[in-house]
């Protein structure tokens, strides 16, 4: 009965990650039916094996294609998955069938109960937790931006890790909102929450703003080579941003603790002072370069004014209830999963990856439980269970799980040998199972490969406490767990594969719609001025979703077998215009939100509509591209000629007035419109190189 019960809270825990209470509890219930049901149908699995293994693989597709329904969904399915493999392991003379679910389903509800009162004794801890890691990611993304600052041999290596830090990034924004934004509105206003969510919002615009900097490094590259002092200034300031945001993190509660201001004001004043000086030294033709100095430190101080103003918000400060952001407004922040039956029947084709993934893992849980039977293994299950937990809807991750899961289970091994032959106690056993299940599961998400060296730990020690001969136990461990990783890798491999060139289409697409909406929002902004609309920044936060979705598609691209690789090159190129796309953008919209600006020009509403224009093009072009063709067309874009007056604006402007803040408003603006015109014709010419259908 308590071995049941232990279960039914292992299984039900899964699903117990961060977000709204609600959707927690939901999710934890979710898991203790499912498992029930499946812990009832699984024990009456005794059969013979004509009937088994279909139902084995029925079951198996049906639990595995929950996943269609979201992340959450995805670990609920696993709780079941679990609860299948395991149903096969219970031999339990004590308990009927019935009551062994029983006992399961209680289990569950045990872990409901206790993870709702930890939620009710400390509400804040998952806040507090995603936030610290917010802050140290969001560290992370600035030092890197301060590496790419002057003259960089390995720039694209760092360009990489920006793409793959804003991924990250992004997801742990969109757990914020879920935490801060659906709690909030259904606790009412607090102090705590409001906080917080305003401190959130500050970490948005800090890395909206860091991806705003300047994104013509060529320029740069040349200022700061003739310059090296202005590199450096720059590269203090952005690394001192960048250790008090760790600070912050490492302190959130202490704000006593938090570093002063004035390191980086002093820093500010140093960059700032330099920047007079060389303006005084040269002549009129490097004005430019002074404008975009200029701009480069606005920015700079846009992330000094966020820093301080989230210290202040850490001080727990009584706010008024003009500090407080209307519920009308932040509900349009939050997606909602769609829970459509229909969805069933969409995703019932070739086409949906979660089903070939659900087919293919039916498939070698059926080969599995057979060859253990076929070679009367100790422990048949065993080969299943290592199947379930390595395999994965992506190539790459099961490829990677399945070389960690034989490298971590053969050291576990060895180390388990050594023990059993210097511990003979069955009690020290069982503390170390223990210890190691505790340590496996702490770093199942950091490090697998040393969570399956614990894992492994874990069940040789608890089955040394039953079993007298120990080494036979450790050699089938070692046996099941090596032909499971290979079945998952081989199954992966060649069993209805979901190769990352048949979805990399869809995801380009939603970048390029996700960033064209986002344009669209930051011209008719300029154009109308007026306060921000709520519309403008949804589109920012959709655009950023996108970006993040599209580099984590192109990354498990890279990790596939060259042969399913096609465009690999053309495709790297896309993302990376896609993502500098995004960066003119924040760059423009981080400019026109916190700046008073002129009326736009017709010049400007003629080149908006431009790029507006290549962008739709694109949009159609991408629609009829045939991704999973490797050929390419005969014939390329040809741009037609269209004269940029990026000069003669911009000396224009410059004659016209003396005003410097106009000044630098010209050489922001039209640079990032070149800048986006630019690449809105390079995805044309990229594009039109694919095999249409």
């Amino acid at each position: 009965m308590g071995l049941a019960l232990c279960f039914g809270a292992f299984w039900c825990s899964p699903s117990d990650v961060s977000g709204r209470l609600k959707h927690k509890q939901v999710g934890i219930l979710f898991s203790a039916i499912l498992v029930v049901l499946i812990s009832f149908i699984g024990g009456y699995l005794n059969i013979s094996n004509f009937l088994l293994f279909p139902i084995l693989g029925v079951l198996t597709f049906s639990i595995a294609f929950l996943s269609i329904y979201g992340f959450r969904a995805s670990l609920i399915s696993f709780s079941g998955l679990l609860a299948l493999i395991l149903s096969f392991a219970h031999t339990s003379e004590n308990l009927e069938v019935y009551e062994y679910a029983l006992f399961i389903g209680l289990g569950g509800l045990w872990y409901l109960l206790l993870s709702t009162l930890w939620y009710q004794l400390n509400p804040k801890a998952q806040t507090e937790q995603t936030l610290n890691e917010t802050f140290l990611l969001t560290a992370d993304f600035l030092d890197i931006r301060r590496q790419l600052i002057g003259d960089q041999p390995d720039r694209e290596s760092l360009q990489t890790q920006l793409m793959t830090l804003q991924s990250a990034l992004t997801e742990h924004h969109e757990t914020l909102r879920e935490i801060l934004i659906l709690s909030r509105k259904s606790s009412g206003k607090s102090n705590y929450q409001s906080r917080r969510l305003l401190v959130f919002v500050q970490l948005v615009d800090i890395l909206e703003t860091a991806i705003a900097n300047p994104v013509n490094y060529d320029k740069m590259d040349v200022l700061f080579g003739k310059y090296p002092e202005l590199k450096t200034d720059f590269q203090k300031l952005i690394l001192e941003l960048s250790y008090q945001l760790r600070s912050i993190a490492k302190n959130i509660n202490k704000s006593k603790l938090f570093p002063s201001n004035k390191v980086l004001s002093d820093a500010l004043q140093t960059l700032e002072n330099d920047i007079l000086k060389f303006k005084n030294e040269n002549h009129i033709e490097d004005y430019e370069r002074y404008l975009m100095l200029q701009n480069l430190l606005d920015y700079q101080k846009k992330q000094f004014e966020k820093l301080k103003k989230i210290k202040w918000l850490l001080g727990n400060p009584e706010l008024s209830s003009d500090d407080f952001i209307k519920n009308d407004k932040l509900k349009r922040f939050i997606g909602s999963q769609d829970y459509d039956p229909k969805l069933i029947l969409t995703n019932l084709s070739f086409r949906s990856t979660i089903f070939r993934h659900s087919l293919r893992l039916a498939v070698a849980v059926m080969l599995g439980y057979g060859i253990g039977l076929f070679f009367d293994f100790q422990n048949p299950y065993w080969i299943i269970l290592t199947v379930i937990v390595i395999m994965r809807p992506s190539y790459g991750l099961t490829k990677t799980r399945s070389k960690d899961r034989m490298i971590g289970t053969l050291i576990g091994a060895a180390l388990a040998s050594g023990l059993v032959f210097l511990i003979f106690d069955p009690y020290v056993y069982g503390a170390l199972g223990v210890l190691s299940l505790v340590i496996a599961f702490s770093m199942v998400q950091k490090n697998y490969k040393a969570s399956a060296t614990f894992i492994t730990l874990s069940v040789i020690f608890i089955y040394a406490i039953l079993q007298p001969d120990i080494l036979k136990v450790i050699q089938f461990r070692v046996i099941d767990t090596l032909i499971g990783a290979t079945l998952s890798y081989m199954a992966m491999r060649w069993l209805w594969p979901a190769w990352s060139f048949m979805e990399i289409g869809d995801a380009i697409k939603d970048s390029l719609k996700g960033n064209t909406a986002f344009f669209k929002s930051i011209n008719t902004f300029y154009q109308k001025k007026g306060a921000v609309p709520t519309s403008l920044k949804v589109n920012r936060k959709e655009a950023f979703l996108q970006m993040s979705n599209l580099s984590s598609a192109f990354q498990r691209m890279a990790q596939e077998p060259e042969s399913k690789q096609n465009h690999i090159d053309d495709i790297y190129e896309l993302v990376v215009i896609n993502h500098s796309f995004l960066s003119s953008l924040a760059s423009l919209s981080s400019y026109i939100q916190n700046h008073s600006t002129t009326e736009a020009s017709d010049d400007f509403i003629l080149i908006s509509d431009k790029i507006n224009n290549n962008l739709d093009k694109v949009c159609t072009q991408l629609n009829a591209i045939n991704f999973e063709d490797p050929r390419t067309n005969s014939s390329v874009y040809k741009p037609e000629p269209f004269d940029f007056p990026f000069n003669r604006i911009a000396n224009d402007t410059i004659s016209q007035t003396d005003s410097e803040r106009t000044h630098r408003e010209a050489h922001l603006v039209w640079e990032q419109l070149y800048w986006l015109f630019s690449l809105s014709e390079k995805m044309l010419k990229l594009t039109s190189k694919f095999k249409i259908n």
